[in-house]
């Protein structure tokens, strides 16, 4: 948070956000980026108390993010080396009288008691001057800026009790009699145990990053580029640009997305679908940088390269969505915010109670039980609870081929009820089949009919209308020139075609041109009950033919929606498809509820129809006109494989057509949400619990009270423990299937 702060004081920043668990600072500029702005954000962090240095937003300097942290766990495990090597004497100096019968006598008599305090001040002085210098340094001046931290905490606690050590020791006239004790070994230990869980929970902080690390290792360093003259070189990946050809061998990783322009390969792309078997691709089809070649050699056209591939996107998507703060980091917030200041003052209540009410010596009462909760109380645990769970349960969802584009959504998601679907494309393949055509009249023949209502769909991007015209091109029907096209959103498309006006689409949309239907036709009806569209197709206002464009429902789709009712969801259908054809497909995969003979611009009506019980609604889509659906949604969920809008428009993206990841990031939200919850108990929870006992509370009824040593450790395991539970989400499995 002063982070936060140092940063947002800087003229032209806009905004800043910071997130504890991967120690990075978003910047948010209100101009174009200068050197010397960038510079002015780096010097504010460091007078804040922190070290900063920028970081790249394609993700590539993540190695040296990692690099860090190790460093940090080795600096740490050095420091705390040396810290037990000099805590040992002072421990077993002061407090073996306490394990070993007459160990006592033998220190007084052979050392003697001023000699053993000049040792543990000397090796407790080093101590706190060396490993634990770091809490002064950072502490301290906190301190002075009125912004105290746990550094703070720390630091006033082993000061304090190693400054009352040295008083005793030194100038014991000081004290009144009967207080001149020491507790150096209670200033050693505590540095040494805090040092121990920052090592711990440092080398646990590194392994939450490793999902962008095994998605960055995924990128060759070179590529196999084809020259002019048709021989292929080695070159480095950064040398390869949009429009080279490349040569793929056997075993190799694609370096880079692009296109296949010669040969077929199973690919295994499952590092970013998540998908285990490998998939088909042929001349024409795409191919993603960083998958697998597992079969033969091809040639393919780099299409996209550095941080414009997928690959960088993924992990640009991963790492926007681990700093994300969800909103219940408000409420951690607001607490941390003033929870060091009041825990300074329970101590200092806590030091003048003893004092005044406690038994003699009172005063040492008072420092020992003032330390112990100055320490107790370091809230490591609050601050790392919910960014820890946040980094490694969005990096174990992009492993199952889960992204999420917001991070806020992963909170959303724990509290959808109702999970509604598109049909075509994201229920079914998307890629529909002409199956058949009836001519009505004796006007037109079909070779005609169909060359016209092909010729119409050269101009639109429904899959529909691709699936007419490959019906017609594998007639090898020649196609006329199509003019004054106009689609018609929902419903179908109309043009001009050798002088005549062809109109082709839904009922509605020959309904609302005053085209006469015979819906008595049993055809329509049985097409729709085998889960067939009906279309129609008009010549100048009159009927000439009807035809049946089926579609394939995926093959996880039944599965699917059967793992969602699992979880206890609602699925619905809402569909531009009528009511009769949406129905069957809707009963074929035990979908709850349908909304049929939606238009795109009525989902968004359908959608708030539904939420309208209170509950939140995730919708699934793939395509353009899914768009506002997926904006207008509490959570929007597009299939990877659909377009570049409906992706930009949805808060998490799967990165395959498997709906399985459906209830995967449904999965992964709950179980990080569950793992939040964990963390914040604990947290929360261990303060509410120990700090009464640290301050001596219990004394009077039970005479227990809570040693400072002691303390230290409870503190430390309390972060190594947050830290911990959240790596369990690292474990998650996916949804197995059930078909």
């Amino acid at each position: 948070m002063r982070v936060e702060k140092a940063l947002a004081a800087v003229p032209g920043v806009k905004a800043a956000s910071v997130n504890l668990a991967t120690a990075r600072a978003r910047v948010v500029l209100e101009e174009v980026e200068t050197p010397s702005l960038t510079d002015s954000t780096i010097e504010a962090v460091r007078r804040a108390g922190y070290e900063a240095h920028r970081v790249l937003r394609d993700g590539t300097d993540q190695p040296k993010i990692d690099e860090m942290h190790a460093r940090e766990a080795t600096h740490l495990l050095r420091s705390l080396v040396i810290a037990m090597l000099l805590t040992c004497p002072v421990f077993i100096l002061e407090m073996g009288a306490h394990l070993i019968p007459g160990m006592h006598h033998w220190i007084a008599t052979t050392i003697g008691t001023q000699r053993s305090w000049l040792l543990q001040a000397a090796l407790c002085t080093a101590v706190l001057a060396g490993p634990g210098r770091i809490f002064f340094v950072k502490g301290i001046p906190a301190l002075w800026r009125l912004a105290p931290e746990m550094n703070s905490l720390v630091a006033l606690g082993a000061g304090s009790a190693w400054l009352y050590s040295m008083v005793a020791t030194f100038a014991p006239a000081w004290l009144p009699a009967g207080t001149r004790n020491v507790y150096f070994e209670a200033a050693a230990v505590i540095v040494t145990l805090i040092l121990l869980g920052r090592m711990l929970e440092a080398r646990a902080k590194g392994r939450t990053g490793a999902a962008i690390s095994q998605l960055l290792k995924l990128q060759p360093r070179e590529a196999r580029r084809v020259r002019a003259d048709g021989n292929a070189e080695d070159v480095a990946i950064d040398a390869v640009v949009a429009g080279d050809m490349l040569l793929i061998r056997p075993g190799e990783r694609i370096p880079v997305d692009g296109v296949i322009t010669e040969g077929e390969a199973y690919i295994d792309e499952s590092m970013i679908t998540g998908e285990p078997i490998p998939a088909t691709r042929r001349r024409g089809d795409p191919v993603i940088g960083g998958t697998l070649n597992t079969t033969t050699s091809f040639n393919c056209r780099a299409t996209h390269t550095g941080s414009d591939t997928a690959l960088a996107r993924i992990v640009r998507m991963v790492q926007d969505a681990q700093g994300a703060k969800l909103p219940i980091q408000a409420l951690v917030d607001r607490v941390t915010a003033v929870f060091v200041p009041a825990v300074m003052a329970v101590s200092t209540l806590t030091f003048v109670v003893w004092l005044w009410l406690g038994p003699a010596p009172s005063l040492a009462y008072a420092l020992v039980n003032a330390v112990a909760v100055m320490i107790i109380a370091c809230p490591c645990a609050m601050g790392l609870a919910t960014p820890t769970s946040i980094m490694v349960g969005t990096g174990r969802a992009a492993e199952i081929g889960v992204l999420f584009r917001q991070g806020e959504s992963l909170q959303r998601l724990r509290d959808v009820g109702t999970v509604a679907f598109d049909k075509t494309g994201t229920l079914t393949m998307g890629k529909p089949v002409l199956t058949d055509i009836v001519v009505l009249n004796d006007e037109h023949d079909r070779v005609t009919l169909l060359s016209w209502a092909a010729a119409m769909q050269m101009h639109s991007e429904h899959p529909i209308a691709h699936a007419i015209l490959e019906a017609a091109m594998q007639e090898g029907i020649a196609l006329p020139a199509a003019r004054d096209f106009v689609a018609v959103n929902g419903a179908g498309v109309s043009a001009t075609v050798q002088g005549h006006a062809v109109l082709s689409g839904n009922l509605a949309l020959m309904q609302s041109r005053d085209v006469a239907i015979a819906t008595e036709d049993g055809r329509i009806g049985t097409w729709a009950d085998e889960g067939k569209t009906p279309l129609y197709l008009a010549v100048d206002g009159r009927v000439a033919a009807i035809m049946a464009v089926s579609d394939p429902v995926k093959p996880s789709a039944l599965s699917a929606i059967r793992a969602l009712h699992r979880l206890g969801l609602k699925t619905v259908m809402i569909t531009g498809d009528n009511a009769r054809t949406a129905r069957t497909v809707a009963a074929r995969l035990g979908i709850d509820d349908v909304r049929a003979g939606v238009l795109p611009d009525g989902k968004v009506e359908a959608i708030n129809a539904l939420r309208a019980g209170g509950k939140a609604l995730a919708f699934v889509g793939d395509g353009i006109n899914d768009a506002p659906a997926l904006a207008a949604a509490d959570v929007g969920i597009a299939i990877g494989t659909g377009t570049d809008v409906a992706i930009e428009s949805a808060s998490v993206v799967l990165m395959s057509e498997d709906l399985h990841g459906v209830a995967n990031a449904i999965g992964v939200s709950r179980a990080t949400m569950t793992n939040i919850r964990e963390n914040l108990f604990w947290a929360f929870a261990y303060n509410a619990a120990l700090v009464p006992l640290a301050a001596g509370a219990f004394y009077p009824l039970f005479g227990i009270l809570l040693s400072p040593m002691f303390a230290a450790g409870a503190m430390a395991f309390s972060s190594v423990f947050v830290v911990l539970n959240a790596l369990r989400l690292k474990r998650y499995q996916p949804e197995r299937r059930f078909e």
